[in-house]
């Protein structure tokens, strides 16, 4: 009987590990990260041979935070190696998620909660994240060094412009590695130099709170740069790390402006004058950034441009360039960034269909498609 007894109590056991660290965080990933369920999308013999002629570029997805083979096409998600390679993706931002409060609140957000520590225990992350915000995002590094190194030639980690355009001659997708809020450099310089000899290149500065380079736009001050926060833009800068204010406050959007000697990126966001969302900043702080030569990331959820379908993110983008010029705007897609999106990034085609159907000629298409991206990464990552 005590042999029963123990035998039972030892599969409630293992049952129960498999539903902490296995079940559960692929049901969240999978509640998380959703596509809306829609009929096949049409589009034309003109949108496919327009699409297959774009390098599709996109400045942010969140795929390294989940607990799947990024390698492998997956049923659950927004992105994939695979799916991205099938959209016609040839430059791909991911960016590592290393601190992120409940509810994602874009109003306020007390720096003091944070949810990524239970992400990293129950998707069995290297004892060292659960604690300190610098290795999640050396992890995260690792991730994508790794999807590198298991791919084959189809995916490249690249790092400067050489290695950019090696990837684009053979037409595979290279992949580029930032942060979402310098938070994991723990108020420390020496950090940011050991994360881009990870790889790092493209560096947010604030995620939903403020940190120890300044106020978030959900954070509780809506201050400007810090001490710290000029030392880290300048830095960056001395490095050819490209600036990234996505989640930034106005005061430091205008700060960094005003400090860098380099243009730079919202990665993902939408026009306030479109879509009048905390999540986004004012048209006129978005035009001085384009006015200093930098890319604006149009979203795909309902944040960024109120409703989520393709429709409206064509709409955003012709907003965009309406505002800003065709040589601004760039997709932000925020895959996988615990957003709802009507479509996945093997069906980036549809979205060329949906920009052509709103008017925009193939020109401005092609730019805000992937040229314009492409064009910026090849001047502003380091050259060698």
């Amino acid at each position: 009987m005590k042999n029963i007894i123990g035998g039972a109590i030892a599969l409630i056991v293992i049952a129960a590990i498999a539903l902490v660290f296995f079940i559960i965080p692929a049901r969240v990933d999978a509640s998380l990260n959703q596509v809306i369920a829609h009929a096949p999308y049409t589009v034309s013999a003109q949108a496919r041979t327009l699409h297959a002629t774009i390098p599709v570029a996109d400045l942010h997805a969140d795929t390294l935070l989940w607990m799947r083979d990024p390698t492998q096409r997956q049923t659950r998600g927004q992105t994939d190696i695979p799916r991205l390679i099938e959209g016609g993706v040839k430059l791909q931002v991911f960016t590592a998620v290393t601190k992120s409060p409940k509810n994602l609140n874009y109003e306020e957000n007390d720096p003091n909660s944070d949810d990524i520590t239970m992400v990293a225990v129950l998707q069995r992350w290297p004892l060292a994240t659960w604690g300190s915000l610098f290795e999640r995002a050396l992890y995260q590094a690792k991730r994508l060094q790794k999807a590198d190194e298991d791919y084959g030639s189809g995916f490249r980690m690249v790092r400067n412009q050489s290695e950019l355009r090696r990837s684009l001659n053979v037409g595979a997708l290279a992949g580029v590695y930032g942060i979402e809020g310098a938070h994991p450099l723990e108020g420390e310089i020496e950090n940011l130099d050991r994360l881009y000899d990870a790889g790092l290149r493209v560096v947010g500065l604030q995620h939903f709170f403020d940190n120890e380079l300044g106020g978030s736009l959900h954070g509780t001050s809506g201050a400007g740069l810090t001490d710290f926060g000029r030392a880290v833009v300048t830095r960056a800068n001395e490095r050819e790390m490209i600036i990234d204010v996505a989640h930034s406050s106005e005061a430091v959007v205008g700060d960094v402006l005003a400090l860098s000697t380099r243009p730079v990126i919202v990665s993902h966001t939408g026009l306030q004058g479109h879509c009048d969302s905390e999540r986004n900043i004012s048209d006129a702080m978005m035009k001085a950034i384009a006015e200093a030569g930098g890319l604006v990331g149009v979203g795909f959820w309902d944040g960024a441009i109120c409703t989520p379908d393709l429709e409206t993110i064509a709409a955003a983008i012709v907003y965009a360039v309406d505002l800003l010029g065709a040589d601004h705007v760039a997709l932000g897609s925020d895959f996988d960034g615990t957003v709802t999106t009507p479509l996945d990034a093997a069906e980036l085609p549809a979205l060329t269909q949906a920009l052509l159907t709103s008017g925009l000629d193939e020109g401005t298409i092609r730019a805000v498609m992937g040229e314009n991206a492409v064009r910026f990464f090849l001047e502003n990552l380091p050259a060698t």
